[in-house]
């Protein structure tokens, strides 16, 4: 069976400036990014999917990836795998004295608070500014996530709604502010109001208890399997999907909507 070392080999000898892939050696950190990004994704649906099977390949994707940027950075002299593997090693020792050390944590919600506690603690002994509640939330994030962990850290520094009715007046209210947006504002100031829009609903699911991200996906696999299954319903029918007016595909809509 092949070991992370054997992977780290192999990886090493698809960079050799001689002998190697010429896809290979000429990616570099940015160039990778997204492949990066995409792979973690995959193993997110992979879960979403409860396909074990397809979650151990994807797994390996998202292994290679890791094992990709060391190596460049390996060939710079920054780090290399070891590296890596002994940084967060120390931090999840370091994050969890509870288990390592002689600190009691009671519940998952305590430990999420020392979890923030340790990392700021962190970026301080790092030398890195602390610019508030919100600081190390990283702008790399998707936009649905980073909403979601920016209103957490808000939350935990005692800026939120007492509960979730406030949070749906706020939806009511950014409603609101897109409608004046649309009679007397620019397509700026629109998409302003339904930023704010988004940013609210993303507070509604955390007060929920519901994974915006998740929630997102599931509704994007309905409505891709509703739109193919009134597809079929008007190939069926021996019509063409594009002569059906507007009132006629709600209905095929429906019928399927009905149908499930």
């Amino acid at each position: 069976m092949n070991t992370i070392k054997n992977l780290l080999e192999i990886m090493a000898a698809l960079r050799d400036p001689q002998k190697g892939c010429p896809w290979d050696r000429e990616q570099n950190f940015q160039s990778i990014a997204p492949y990066t990004i995409e792979e973690a994704y995959e193993v997110a649906d992979a879960i979403d999917r409860n396909d074990l099977g397809d979650l151990k390949g994807e797994l390996g994707d998202l292994l290679l990836q890791v094992v990709f940027h060391a190596q460049m950075a390996r060939e710079i002299g920054a780090f290399d795998f070891d590296d890596v593997v002994d940084a967060i090693a120390g931090k999840m020792v370091r994050r969890h004295p509870h288990v390592f050390g002689a600190e009691s944590i009671t519940d998952a919600d305590a430990q999420r608070a020392a979890w923030e506690t340790h990392k700021k603690r962190e970026r301080a002994a790092s030398g890195k500014a602390d610019e508030g509640a919100l600081a190390g939330v990283s702008l790399g994030l998707p936009a649905l996530l980073r909403a979601e962990k920016l209103s957490k850290r808000a939350s935990m520094a005692g800026f939120d709604w007492p509960d979730v009715t406030g949070v749906r007046e706020k939806i009511d209210e950014e409603l609101a502010e897109i409608d004046g947006a649309r009679a007397s504002g620019t397509k700026q100031q629109v998409a302003a109001e339904i930023g704010d829009l988004l940013f609210t609903v993303v507070n509604m699911a955390r007060h929920l208890e519901v994974d915006p991200e998740d929630a997102l996906r599931s509704a994007n696999r309905k409505f891709s399997r509703r739109f193919r299954a009134a597809e079929q319903r008007v190939e069926a029918q021996g019509r063409s999907w594009d002569s059906l007016t507007p009132a006629e595909l709600d209905s095929e809509w429906r019928a399927v909507k009905a149908a499930e």
